[in-house]
């Protein structure tokens, strides 16, 4: 994803609200939550990233949780699009390696905080927020459906045994990319993910 950039107009007049761009607003959110997760987020580092005071932040988004939703769709938007393109790779195998190194890049180009937004977030989640928690699991659960459905196909066009438990096989490669993003956050080197691709890789079924 590119670096997120912030364009809030000037005030348009006294006594008047100020005007701002409302795609400028929430990529200036986004990149507030990436690098601070849902809870560590205040409303303070919110308004000022995204130049707005509180009450057009309620007007224009709701409370706290709404905005985060907002952004989460936003976030897996993009993301969406980005597997889509690869999951149109001719084999399965190649469409993981694929998002496996799309990852692995967006992770460590430092155009955007360290890690995944859904991951970091919910790690950071206390238990008033379990219904974010939850949200997020469910999120990550409709990109782990991506990976089921084009291992399925791949089972009926004959790349993959039908014996493939291709839920399973799912699961692993989505936890693979959950740890990438936790060894990122940590500081993990663009060549550290690749060695881990490249061993992940190597469970692929025979």
């Amino acid at each position: 994803m590119a670096k997120v950039t912030q364009k809030i107009l000037a005030p348009v007049g006294p006594g008047r609200p100020r005007a701002f761009d409302p795609d400028a607003a929430l990529d200036a959110a986004l990149s507030v939550f990436w690098e601070r997760g849902y809870e560590g987020a205040s409303l303070s580092e919110l308004t000022k990233a995204m130049g707005i005071n509180k009450p057009s932040l309620y007007a224009a988004f709701g409370d706290k949780a709404e905005l985060f939703r907002k952004i989460v769709d936003r976030y897996m938007a993009l993301q969406t699009a980005s597997w889509e393109q690869a999951l149109q790779q001719p084999t399965a195998r190649l469409a993981v390696e694929q998002i496996l190194n799309m990852a692995a890049d967006g992770l460590t180009s430092g155009q955007n905080p360290h890690g995944c937004l859904l991951v970091q977030s919910a790690l950071t989640c206390s238990q008033e927020s379990d219904c974010i928690k939850q949200e997020l699991a469910l999120k990550r659960a409709d990109s782990d459906l991506l990976l089921r459905d084009r291992f399925a196909r791949a089972q009926v066009e004959g790349e993959l045994s039908p014996n493939v438990d291709a839920v399973a096989l799912s699961r692993y490669f989505s936890t693979i990319l959950r740890g990438m993003s936790v060894e990122a956050s940590a500081g993990a080197m663009r060549k550290d993910l690749q060695k881990v691709i490249d061993l992940a890789m190597k469970a692929w079924p025979a």
